[in-house]
């Protein structure tokens, strides 16, 4: 696997500054009098490599331009540059849902066939991307992992949002990555689940009365006042702003909050269900 760049999805329209920083790399490069074997065998990577990145296929990661503002003695302008991709940085998708997510005052979710992605372990959102059919390559992995990792900031901000979410037992027991991957997992929401702003709740299996058989979703009170909502199925990822339909999502969260375990029975099943695993 080769980390000094990420795959770019070609609809995605950052690809408008990846391309014309690649275009600025490739003026450097000319300018210093390096082909792209002699620049590639400097910098410690192929010469394939940088062709793709020149032609804007692929995205550079910091390391890689700071690595070449050395090289090709650019003063710190070859560096610069990584303000201007670090937007590109993850797909478009996940770049809105954290946007949306930041301005948020309140976060709330179900999640009933893996964690929600603001709780899980590095570990556990690999191996869900490396069980993804058809397959990723390893460096979308990496790329799809990391802004996963970075969307978490949110918790540890200084004034961050209440964030609930109701978790299936299943996904608690699903041994996703392995055991060890999820005894981690389950020590990481004890860890989480303790923190002031984060609430929280297991719905039991033997439930019968559940108001989230739909699927998983998730809330979003924003700073201005407004609720959006947010679903992602197997091929969509859909951002849900009509009232009605957020009203109806709305009721069917609250009923399923009611229905679980509260949040301090909760931290006590997953303390079991961590001495079981």
């Amino acid at each position: 696997m080769d980390e000094s760049s990420w795959e770019l999805d070609p609809e995605d329209e950052s690809g408008a500054v990846i391309a014309t920083v690649g275009r600025q790399l490739k003026m450097w490069r000319e300018a210093s009098g390096l082909d792209r074997a002699k620049f590639g065998e400097r910098m410690g990577y192929g010469a394939n490599l940088i062709y793709k990145i020149e032609r804007g296929a692929r995205i550079p990661r910091p390391e890689f331009l700071d690595k070449a503002d050395e090289v090709l003695g650019a003063g710190g302008k070859i560096a610069a540059m990584k303000e201007d991709i670090q937007r590109a940085r993850y797909p478009k998708k996940v770049r809105d849902l954290a946007k949306l997510e930041s301005e948020a005052v309140e976060l709330g979710a179900y999640a009933s066939i893996v964690a929600h992605g603001l709780l899980q372990t590095e570990e556990y959102a690999r191996a869900l991307y490396a069980l993804r059919r058809p397959a990723y390559p390893e460096d979308e992995i990496e790329r799809l992992v990391a802004a996963r990792m970075a969307r978490q900031r949110i918790l540890g901000h200084p004034v961050a949002p209440l964030l609930t979410v109701v978790q299936e037992e299943a996904v608690l027991r699903r041994p996703v990555g392995g055991k060890m991957v999820l005894r981690r997992q389950l020590e990481h929401l004890l860890e989480v689940g303790s923190l002031r702003h984060v609430e929280i709740q297991v719905m039991p299996t033997a439930v019968e009365d559940h108001a989230g058989l739909a699927g998983s979703l998730q809330l979003m009170r924003l700073r201005d006042g407004t609720t959006v909502g947010h679903n992602e199925g197997q091929l969509v990822s859909r951002l849900i702003t009509e009232p009605k339909e957020v009203q109806i999502l709305d009721m069917r969260y609250g009923m399923i909050r009611a229905q679980a375990l509260t949040p301090r029975e909760s931290l006590k099943f997953v303390e079991k269900v961590l001495g079981e695993t």
